[in-house]
């Protein structure tokens, strides 16, 4: 007799075979091309390459999926894994959605809220892409307006400004820590900039548990 899969086992096994479905036509894709053009890599500068970088890739793959999948759920992780910009983009949409809702995230229903919102994220995304990509000609001008420019630069923090306020008034002592590493780190380290964000936010999330624990175990929580 066939076993009825719950809602979860379908999630695990849907979200496992489209992860690794993209990871091959993410791996298939160079090799076609290279054959189409009858060309290859410099196979000694691309080990080298991936030698250098690779390893911090794999760190930053193996802290994401410990810090995200318990804020995103599971069907959000797979979703997010697979389409991407999960810090700016899908975690946001994700924790505005259960935020909302009033649940949480490893509960039955945050896990579909979580899930719904990110697909939901996805699509937009992919609509707003096919437009801008339509209309990147004529609209040129307006982007690239002086007058505009300020307020596009400044969409993201306001993004994750209002996301902080509703998070951090919850409770306003566990979010000291973190502000005060990130502060620190991005002003006297230099190096620290725009595109440290994916390293530096599971980092900060592992940092602020580390610190809440500790506080916890002191009673100042």
């Amino acid at each position: 007799m066939k076993k009825n899969l719950t809602y979860m086992d379908s999630v695990h096994r849907d979200g496992t075979i489209w992860n690794l479905s993209v990871m091959g036509i993410l791996m298939v894709f160079p090799l076609v091309v290279g054959l189409l053009f009858g060309t290859a890599p410099d196979w000694k500068g691309l080990a080298m390459g991936l030698l250098a970088t690779a390893p911090m890739y794999w760190a930053v793959g193996i802290v994401e999926t410990i810090t995200y999948v318990p804020m995103l759920g599971a069907g959000g992780s797979y979703l997010s894994f697979v389409t991407g910009n999960i810090t700016n983009l899908k975690l946001p949409c994700a924790l505005g959605a259960l935020e909302q809702a009033g649940v949480k995230a490893n509960s039955e229903e945050g896990e579909v809220i979580s899930t719904i919102a990110i697909a939901i994220s996805s699509i937009v995304t992919t609509v707003i892409i096919i437009v801008g990509v339509l209309l990147i000609a004529p609209l040129e001008p307006v982007l690239q307006s002086p007058v505009l420019a300020p307020a596009f630069a400044q969409i993201l923090p306001a993004l994750f400004g209002g996301l902080g306020v509703a998070f951090v008034s919850k409770n306003w002592k566990i979010s000291v820590a973190p502000v005060v590493l990130m502060l620190v780190l991005f002003i006297f380290v230099p190096a620290l900039n725009a595109g440290t964000v994916s390293i530096m936010v599971p980092v900060s999330i592992l940092f602020t548990l580390a610190v809440s624990r500790v506080m916890y175990k002191k009673g100042l929580l």
